[in-house]
């Protein structure tokens, strides 16, 4: 199949949706949680996390686009400051995947899919207990999307990580605690490690036949 732009417009919308969500490739899965001033948690999946930078810890992810009123994550973050990201594994998939329903208000996603929350070092958002891979974050900086959406940028403020899971290098193991990606909206992948090569010099690159 070759499509070009017009034909890409013309698809069925749910087939483009899928389309397009998929061709990116496997994107990290990912608990994005919340607690809002009254003390109410909150919690939904996103596969937008991405590495802005390491000094400082910089992650990034999207949110979809928002109106009155605003989803909990949204609007818990801008009023709270704080949020935190939890790997998936394979374990709870399907309860991770069911948090992107929208629930009646007042009702938390930890609470309709059985996950718990977990409190770290006095940080004010809640963990999800289930992830093995748990990071506390601070918001820095939101940034309209040219398509409403609307990005938000992050500082890295605490990292739980298994001891088991992570090399003298300071590099995790993904498939030691059998983390999760997802491609497109719903289709979940188990990952394994293939190789490792070091950091790349010119006059290290080896003939490639």
């Amino acid at each position: 199949m070759k499509l070009g732009k017009e034909e890409i417009g013309r698809l069925d919308r749910i087939y483009r949706l899928n389309l397009i969500n998929s061709i990116s490739g496997v994107k990290p899965a990912n608990l994005i949680a919340t607690r809002s001033t009254e003390g109410k948690d909150n919690v939904g999946i996103f596969s937008s996390v991405v590495h802005l930078g390491s000094n400082p810890a910089l992650l990034g992810f999207v949110i979809r686009p928002q109106s009155d009123p605003k989803t909990d994550t949204y609007a818990n973050i801008h009023n709270t400051k704080y949020y935190t990201i939890n790997h998936v594994s394979e374990s709870f998939i399907k309860k991770a995947h069911y948090t992107s329903a929208k629930l009646e208000v007042g009702m938390s996603e930890f609470d309709r899919m059985s996950l718990n929350t977990e409190f770290n070092d006095d940080f004010y958002a809640p963990f999800v207990k289930e992830s093995l891979v748990k990071l506390g974050m601070k918001h820095s900086e939101s940034i309209p999307l040219p398509n409403g959406c609307t990005f938000i940028i992050g500082t890295v403020e605490l990292i739980i990580v298994p001891d088991d899971a992570m090399n003298i290098e300071g590099q995790l193991d993904l498939s030691s605690y059998y983390c999760t990606g997802i491609s497109g909206l719903n289709t979940y992948y188990g990952l394994r490690r293939l190789d490792s090569f070091p950091y790349v010099r010119v006059n290290e690159i080896p003939d490639f036949e």
